[in-house]
């Protein structure tokens, strides 16, 4: 039996069309739009459940209704330009195709001034945030926003969030198969600049190289590493720091591609010849992998395709969208690095 469009007055909501057809509202909102990233069976249930209750939505309540409902926030205080950049470019083709308002807020280095960029937000009418490294394992902002009864995705960091959604890669697998790559091509001097010890995928990748030495029966303590802190500035004096050794390392593995272009630079200056004289590894493939000369071996972390995630797991927390295994914790996804090997590496 139909439902009718009215009832007392009162017309169907979007809200009303989604229950009857299972999927969250925003989900509803694709459908009438014609959006994409639905599959034929949601669109069919949608229609089915909009034909039962002779939905009629109103063009301009809508659109209002929908500004509001996905106006959300990306907070952001990253050392490295290159992956900012690409993280900004998913997020706001994300927040494109979904129909959602993206307000972009930088803080500074303190925990005074991320607690101040977060009260901005707020006070927007902000209740939902993107953090990506390194603000997602920011003490005071995860506090600030909790604190607030706000939303938030940890975008980038070690491990998976107690509080929030998060979205990352296994960094300490995908720096060990660099590290293993690397051993595979003959070195076995190889020295590591490792990333700020502000995250925890620093600790991640270094253990990954770690364990990759010794599953390989070389001597990890031997290993030279200089620390850095995800800067291009950082890698220019871990890289000098390293090449100052003797005997030389034959390779170089980076925990970012700023810190691997650095030490590139170096190379240059020093007048090795890369990689017949020094083979150079990164971790990120952002924009700088494949301009610089020669172009970076590198682990693939999808920097735009989390930013994409990110976006749609906190518009589906706003939307409070009905989820197989709601109540079993934050959602988490993991998605896929990959090995990118182009002509900074070769055998020593």
């Amino acid at each position: 039996m139909q439902k009718k469009r009215c009832r007392g007055g009162q017309a169907v909501t979007i809200r009303e069309v989604a229950a009857r057809a299972g999927v969250s509202p925003m989900t509803v909102s694709r459908v009438i739009n014609n959006g994409a990233n639905v599959t034929d069976a949601t669109r069919a249930a949608v229609n089915a459940a909009i034909r039962e209750l002779r939905y009629a939505p109103n063009p301009a309540a809508r659109r209002l209704a929908g500004s509001q409902a996905h106006r959300i926030g990306l907070l952001y205080n990253n050392p490295s330009s290159a992956f900012l950049s690409e993280f900004l470019l998913g997020a706001l083709d994300a927040s494109s195709r979904g129909g959602c308002q993206l307000v972009v807020e930088k803080c500074g280095m303190t925990a005074a001034a991320e607690r101040a960029a977060v009260q901005k937000l707020l006070n927007d009418g902000i209740r939902g945030v993107i953090l990506p490294p390194p603000l997602c394992e920011a003490a005071a902002v995860l506090d600030a926003l909790r604190a607030a009864g706000a939303i938030a995705v940890e975008v980038g960091a070690g491990r998976a969030g107690a509080s929030f959604p998060s979205v990352r890669v296994d960094n300490y697998k995908a720096a060990r198969e660099m590290a293993a790559y690397l051993i595979g091509l003959g070195h076995r001097r190889i020295g590591f600049i490792r990333g700020h010890p502000n995250q925890s995928v620093s600790a991640q990748r270094l253990q990954g190289f770690v364990d990759a030495l010794a599953a390989a029966g070389l001597d990890a303590a031997d290993a030279p590493v200089e620390a850095g802190l995800f800067s291009y500035r950082s890698g220019l004096a871990a890289a000098e720091k390293l090449l100052a050794r003797r005997p030389r390392p034959t390779a170089i593995f980076a925990a970012n591609d700023d810190m691997a272009a650095a030490a590139l630079s170096v190379a240059h200056r020093m007048g090795l010849q890369v990689p017949a004289e020094l083979s150079i590894a990164g971790f990120d493939d952002s924009l700088i992998a494949a301009t610089v000369w020669p172009a970076l071996t590198t682990v693939r972390q999808p920097i735009a395709a989390m930013a994409r995630a990110a976006v749609e797991l906190l518009v589906d927390e706003l939307q409070r969208r009905p989820r197989a295994g709601a109540g079993a914790g934050p959602a988490q996804r993991l998605l896929r690095h990959a090995l990118v090997r182009r002509e900074s590496t070769a055998a020593p």
